[in-house]
């Protein structure tokens, strides 16, 4: 696993991290033969995320966002990020539970179920970003699902933040993705969209590192 910080300069590798599923961790034969020190366990992706995330804030790395996948955008994070004053965009399966409360419009029921009952004009076509061919343009809903106080979560912070549903539907063949919001009060659709889309940055970082390496290793064995 690891971690990417993405700007509008550019994005690299700041943090990484071991995973080792539980078949691994219950076979000390397997550890050992691996070189695995003693002291490592079974630790989950969220919390190990957690990790490199506090690792980050401690470091004093300036970032106000978070994005990631769904296997990261359950309670454990989200809570966290509450707590840290981070906003954040993290994938959630289309299964997941979402309402709304304290004077919202009502939303209740899956993530997919609230995308099939919203009308055309809830859905907005926007760009998350510049792909190889040009804008990646897909339409986009985002439901507000209420409004908190940052102090509920961590006494030092202030002011009103949001929880939200942002939903992506692809122009094609009208697939849906869903993510989890928690934004300052007020945050418009696009910027979300624009955190969202930072998301294709971290995960072509593997890629970019290995073509950079691979580049390298054939400029040593030309030079040789």
């Amino acid at each position: 696993m690891f971690a990417a910080y993405v700007s509008g300069k550019g994005h690299a590798f700041i943090d990484r991290a071991l995973y080792l599923p539980q078949d691994w961790t219950k076979n000390p034969a397997r550890l050992r033969a691996a070189h695995v020190p003693e002291e490592v366990g079974f630790t989950t992706k969220p919390r190990l995320a957690l990790d490199m995330i506090e690792g980050a804030i401690n470091a004093g790395v300036p970032f106000g966002w978070v994005a990631a996948d769904t296997v990261y955008g359950t309670g454990e994070v989200e809570l966290a990020l509450r707590r840290f004053g981070r906003g954040y965009v993290l994938g959630a399966g289309a299964t997941q539970l979402f309402n709304s409360w304290i004077g919202k419009p009502e939303v209740a029921g899956t993530a997919e179920a609230i995308a099939r009952d919203l009308q055309p004009s809830a859905w907005v076509r926007l760009s998350a970003g510049e792909g190889t061919k040009g804008p990646r343009l897909y339409d986009w809903a985002y439901l507000e699902l209420a409004d908190l106080e940052a102090d509920a979560f961590n006494p030092a912070l202030v002011g009103t933040w949001t929880r939200g549903l942002l939903i992506r539907r692809n122009l094609t063949g009208g697939e849906l993705a869903f993510f989890s919001t928690w934004c300052p009060a007020g945050t418009a659709i696009q910027t979300l969209v624009a955190v969202e889309g930072r998301r294709w940055a971290i995960e072509g970082a593997p890629q970019a590192q290995e073509r950079k390496v691979r580049d390298e290793l054939t400029d040593r064995a030309q030079a040789a």
